[in-house]
């Protein structure tokens, strides 16, 4: 496996356009990981919607790059992805709204006290804002104590950049920026 780009301690974030590899970062960051620690406390949070757009697939789940081992948490939203789909900036905004609400579902449910935590597509629950869903400080909190956090998140303007959506998108990477310990930007 190739080296990564961070230690396995800390909080890392991965950041960069559809299809440059934040999903296979992250996916190996889980592998190496289970590799030298084991999978006891590790919990994997996935975000990702799957969209095919002009015969490519652009995002995806982590299982895409790499198997899940089994004794790994592994939550998983059947997420949509809103400025795709959406017709109209409502609709988008509802679409948004249904990813926050799923995600929420997740991260309650998802083991207390992770040792590792890995997030695929770390802002789509946030595209909404804070209303009705799963708030940034409630993602922050879920994973405050764990020894590695590694999140990957879209950032580009590519999907638009004056919606709500994007405006959205980009407050919570800006919080996920501050928060984290290094950026790779992709």
């Amino acid at each position: 496996m190739d080296s990564l780009p961070f230690p396995l301690s800390g909080r890392r974030l991965v950041t960069g356009p559809s299809n440059v590899g934040k999903t296979r970062l992250t996916a190996r960051a889980l592998e190496a990981w289970v590799g030298e620690h084991g999978s006891d406390g590790v919990t994997a949070l996935d975000f990702a919607p799957e969209l095919e757009r002009d015969g490519r697939i652009l995002g995806g789940r982590l299982t895409r790059f790499s198997e899940v081992p089994e004794t790994v948490w592994y939550g998983v939203v059947e997420a949509h992805a809103p400025r795709a789909a959406g017709e109209t900036e409502s609709e988008t905004l509802a679409l948004a709204a249904e990813n926050a609400r799923r995600s929420r579902r997740i991260v309650e449910s998802a083991p207390e006290n992770p040792r590792a935590v890995f997030v695929n597509d770390a802002t789509i629950p946030f595209q909404s804002g804070d209303v009705g869903g799963l708030g940034v400080s409630t993602l922050f909190d879920y994973y405050e104590d764990a020894d590695f956090v590694v999140c990957n998140a879209f950032e580009s303007d590519e999907l638009g950049v004056d919606d709500r959506v994007s405006r959205n998108e980009r407050a919570a990477l800006g919080r996920l920026r501050a928060w984290a310990d290094s950026v790779v930007e992709r």
